[in-house]
């Protein structure tokens, strides 16, 4: 039986792309067949968490693993097949470990890492948890901004992090690879080029507003719409609205997060909603209509004379639009016998003489139509006492 790729990775479910990456390239270092030459075991790890990480890494097959698990992913990477490396799959995955492994197994299938084309730097995925109310998330929201703090292009370089006037240059050191040879032991490494941090080219001249880093602190607004039917966990992906790239590198999205507020009359279950609704035992009895406040108004719900106490009635496209297709769920309910906790004298008296009744035995010297004429409000029956 397959692992959860989130617990063979070691990560939470909602870890952002950074931390995805962390956690496979510390994994990646300590299984690597390089590393671990005749180790099965390690290997087969291995694999695991190269399989974790190609399926994680995919924002599409992410969301379908979220949903489905490993039964939604068919052939990819799921669905009981056996996992196989394709190097078209990883798409940056030279950034993580090509520096590490200049050779062997690693060599073969990725080239021994090649450096990111002129030092470029995709900006940081981010995070923003955004507390809806029930209403909301039911519902949606047309027009939602936040406040994001990240680091923006600098206004004054244009995000190049040079002075006016000057360009990066290509380091001496590594002659623009962005990576230098290292031996250690009977292993051949290359590691980043300690003069330009791996990314091949240097800035003489660094610019005064962002001290050459290209980027700046910044808060700034960005606007949404929240779609109908977001759940607690619920994940919007806004695109090119995270943190700026370096040197010219993409820019990365902001992923807004929804913690959807409890509402005391609805227990939420996917598209559905359940609500226990209490009802008076006579209507339960005689049948009738009862309204109900559903999240879109008032409807109206015929019962059967002797509807059981514990009866659910559903209420078709009652309940939370569908995120994933059309329509709406359904809205349940749960019924339940009102007991009334106080009665006066006279309600009292007749829910005994009912009760004797029902069980064969009316009140002494009372008629039962009279009785069932007081009951139920009758025309038929005895005359009242004192009358």
């Amino acid at each position: 039986m397959k692992r959860d790729y989130y617990e063979v990775l070691g990560i939470p479910k909602d870890a952002g792309a950074d931390e995805l990456k962390k956690a496979y390239r510390k994994l990646a270092m300590e299984l690597h067949p390089d590393r671990n030459p005749g180790n099965k075991a390690a290997e087969e790890k291995f694999k695991e968490a190269a399989e974790a990480y190609s399926v994680l890494s995919d924002a599409e097959k992410r969301k379908v693993y979220d949903q489905f698990g490993h039964a939604g992913l068919g052939g990819a990477g799921g669905g009981g097949q056996q996992f196989q490396f394709d190097p078209n799959q990883f798409a940056g995955f030279e950034d993580i470990l090509g520096s590490f492994f200049g050779g062997g197994l690693f060599g073969d299938l990725f080239g021994g890492g090649r450096r990111r084309s002129n030092g470029e730097e995709r900006g940081s995925d981010l995070q923003y948890n955004l507390k809806l109310s029930f209403h909301d998330a039911v519902f949606g929201k047309d027009a939602v901004e936040l406040s994001i703090p990240r680091l923006e292009a600098c206004d004054t370089c244009r995000g190049s992090g040079c002075e006016a006037g000057t360009r990066p240059e290509t380091c001496p050191q590594c002659r623009g690879e962005g990576q230098v040879a290292v031996r250690q032991g009977p292993f051949h490494m290359l590691t980043p080029c300690p003069r330009c941090e791996g990314r091949g080219r240097f800035i003489p001249k660094p610019c005064r507003e962002c001290k050459g880093e290209g980027r700046i602190h910044r808060k700034s607004k960005v606007s949404f719409k929240v779609p109908a039917g977001v759940d607690r966990g619920t994940r919007l992906r806004l695109q090119n609205q995270g943190e700026s790239g370096r040197f010219g590198g993409g820019t990365g999205d902001l992923f807004v997060v929804f913690d959807v507020e409890s509402d005391p009359r609805y227990e939420r279950d996917g598209s559905d909603l359940h609500q226990r609704l209490e009802v008076h035992w006579p209507l339960l009895v005689t049948g009738g209509a009862l309204e109900v406040e559903t999240p879109y108004g008032t409807d109206k719900v015929k019962l059967a004379a002797g509807t059981p106490a514990d009866h659910v009635v559903k209420l078709v496209n009652a309940g939370v639009p569908r995120l994933q297709g059309s329509g709406r769920g359904d809205l349940y309910l749960h019924l339940r016998v009102a007991v009334p906790k106080s009665l006066s004298a006279e309600q009292r008296q007749l829910v005994e003489r009912l009760r004797r009744s029902l069980d064969g035995e009316p009140a002494e010297g009372e008629e039962e139509d009279g009785f069932l004429a007081k009951v139920f409000g009758s025309e038929k029956g005895g005359k009242k006492k004192g009358k």
